[in-house]
């Protein structure tokens, strides 16, 4: 259970030990269980919410926003941040864009990126509650951790060196794309295809910009696409399933 343990280590904030350094294999392998984690991500979302029914809708969406950025650590708000302030700030440039997305210090860009992501997914959890449509609690983090291992199967890894290095020297091509099926049917079970169909669009948008602009992709894209994904698939999912649509 090493990959799963891998991670559960990285991409949440539940105290995980492991006995021994990973294997580079297990490492790789650890993003057959991104899906897990996002889906198990979700059912906190909806304990904390279930937790908190009694106070007023605007409060428990901001309780269960803040759990779910505090469960994270803020991981992949901190790769929107550093890939909107390369994005404007490398100005078409690749080496530029890379230099300054190494940079950790967050400019206004980025900032700003995180205020209106974070704006988004709160009126979108307030209506979701509101509207008692828990299953989008459920498959927005779960969607977001879809993305992540389908980016790097997909596109070229153009940074030397970490985590992400080794993830995508090791990703178990056999078998990820089998789990990524497997898990993209089951949330379109919940949840509907029309939703899917355009977060699917932004991951395809967002890896055709990524190839152009810098040949392939860095963790720190990986981590912004997991942020708009989940953004993008609070709004679709809500619309989708509101009485505004016939």
């Amino acid at each position: 259970m090493t990959p799963l343990l891998i991670a559960l280590q990285f991409l949440t904030t539940i105290p995980i030990r492991l006995s021994r350094p990973p294997r580079p294999e297990e490492t790789g392998a650890s993003l057959l269980w991104y899906p897990v984690v996002g889906f198990l991500v979700g059912l906190l979302l909806l304990l904390v919410q279930w937790a908190v029914a009694g106070l007023p809708i605007m409060l428990q969406a901001a309780l269960v926003l803040a759990f779910w950025v505090a469960i994270s650590g803020g991981l992949h708000l901190d790769g929107l941040a550093d890939t909107v302030d390369a994005w404007v700030g490398g100005r078409g440039d690749r080496e530029k864009t890379l230099a300054i997305m190494k940079d950790p210090a967050s400019g206004p860009m980025g900032v700003l990126a995180l205020v209106l992501v974070l704006l988004v997914k709160f009126a979108a959890l307030a209506t979701a509650i509101e509207m008692n449509f828990w299953w989008v609690l459920l498959i927005a983090p779960w969607i977001g951790r879809w993305l992540l291992p389908a980016l790097l199967l997909t596109t070229s890894y153009v940074r030397e060196g970490g985590l992400g290095q080794a993830l995508s020297e090791h990703i178990p091509r056999v078998w990820l794309p089998a789990v990524l099926f497997v898990h993209g049917f089951a949330m379109m079970v919940i949840g509907g295809f029309g939703w899917l169909l355009i977060v699917l669009l932004l991951g395809v948008v967002w890896r055709a910009l990524l190839k152009r602009r810098l040949g392939g992709t860095t963790g720190d894209t990986a981590g912004a696409l997991v942020e708009l994904g989940e953004a993008l698939a609070l709004v679709a999912l809500v619309w989708a399933n509101g009485p505004f649509v016939s």
